[in-house]
């Protein structure tokens, strides 16, 4: 018999006006729906324990708002902060995902999710792209669709910059659940695997 693998998550994210928390919670919930232990770790105050709980996760997803093309000072802050686990590397092999938001359509959210993947290069991680086709990208589609922004690489979200979290819209949240989904189910296997 099997013994079932609960897989650990810590989501590793910063938030500036609480668009990026409310994608931060939605993929905590769609791992957790997956099994997963999760950990909500907000980067801009970050404590020696959280940086344990990174350490000890089988998967770490990167979260940030789109600031002027990139991540934000506080993730660029924390992503400087994580070369003392570099030079141990105590984050390889782990798996790496990513989510952001911007106030435009594109925003040039993608720059923000490559800024991620080469930092879990750079710490030897495996990333796990978003795996789903893109939505609304035909008449016959709609904003409702599962990845409507069409990003392969992350979750990536729109929101006003005029409205608060509570807009943060419901597709880009159903999205990011799908990306936790597929982290927690991804790390489960990846367990599995090593310990086969």
């Amino acid at each position: 018999m099997t013994t079932p693998v609960t897989p650990v998550v810590a989501i590793a994210y910063h938030s500036g006006y609480g668009h990026t928390a409310v994608l931060a919670e939605a993929v905590r919930d769609g791992a957790a729906a997956a099994g997963a232990t999760v950990h909500l770790v907000n980067v801009e105050t970050i404590t020696d324990e959280q940086w344990a709980l990174l350490d000890a996760a089988d998967a770490i997803v990167f979260g940030s708002p789109t600031y002027m093309g990139t991540a934000s000072a506080a993730f660029h802050a924390f992503a400087e902060a994580s070369s003392k686990r570099w030079f141990t590397s105590a984050w390889k092999d782990k798996l790496a995902a990513g989510f952001t938001n911007s106030a435009s359509k594109s925003g040039d959210k993608l720059h923000t999710l490559q800024f991620f993947t080469v930092l879990a290069a750079q710490h030897g991680m495996h990333w796990v792209s978003l795996g789903l086709h893109p939505g609304w990208n035909a008449s016959t589609a709609s904003e409702n669709d599962l990845n409507r922004l069409g990003i392969f690489l992350g979750a990536g979200a729109q929101s006003n910059n005029d409205e608060g979290p509570d807009a943060v819209h419901k597709a880009d949240i159903a999205t990011a659940e799908h990306l936790g989904r597929r982290v927690a189910d991804t790390a489960r296997t990846f367990a599995i695997g090593k310990a086969a």
